[in-house]
Formats: structure tokens, C-alpha cells, sequence
């Protein structure tokens, strides 16, 4: 936490005003490393599950295809869903 907060306290400027189009752009880029992270961690979860019968020290040859057409066939998915929702909006946005 300690770091959220000084990644905004160098974004004023001299005067003591804080910018806002920089602060809107750290947020930008902090929402996007979490969606990151959340759609890494949930595809490894679910192929995990998938795939790995027995956890141990490595993956056999079909525990690695089935982890690697898991993971894309995900990011396949997510990326489908993605655009759709992304064209949606745009197409709300313009309806306004």
C-alpha cells in the first residue's frame, strides 16, 4: 500500500496542484495489471484443474499439451468475449 501512495505524491506540481491526467493514467495502467493478473490467475486455476490429475515434482507430455490447448484455448475465449463487450460499449457510447 505504501507504494500506491507515493506513486501519486510526484504527481504534483510545483504550484501544490495535483494533475489529474496523470493520476487518471496511473489508474489506467494499475486496473490493467490487476485484469492481468486476475484472468493469469483464473486461467491457471481452471486448467490446473483440468489437466493435472497428480501434482508432483514435473508434467508428463499430456499434462503439458493439455495445459498448453487449455490456456489457449482461454485466451481464445476471453479475447472473443473482450471485443464483444468492447464493441457494445462503443456502440453505447455512440447511441449518447
Amino acid at each position: 500500500m505504501d507504494s500506491f501512495g507515493s506513486d501519486f505524491s510526484s504527481v504534483s506540481s510545483g504550484s501544490g496542484k495535483v494533475d489529474t491526467g496523470t493520476i487518471m493514467e496511473q489508474v489506467k495502467v494499475q486496473i490493467a495489471v490487476a485484469n492481468a493478473q486476475e484472468l493469469l490467475q483464473r486461467m491457471t486455476d481452471k486448467c490446473f484443474k483440468k489437466c493435472i490429475g497428480k501434482p508432483g515434482g514435473t508434467l508428463d507430455n499430456s499434462e503439458q499439451k493439455c495445459i498448453a490447448m487449455c490456456m489457449d484455448r482461454y485466451m481464445d475465449a476471453w479475447n472473443t468475449v473482450s471485443r464483444a463487450y468492447n464493441s457494445r460499449l462503443q456502440r453505447e457510447r455512440a447511441r449518447i
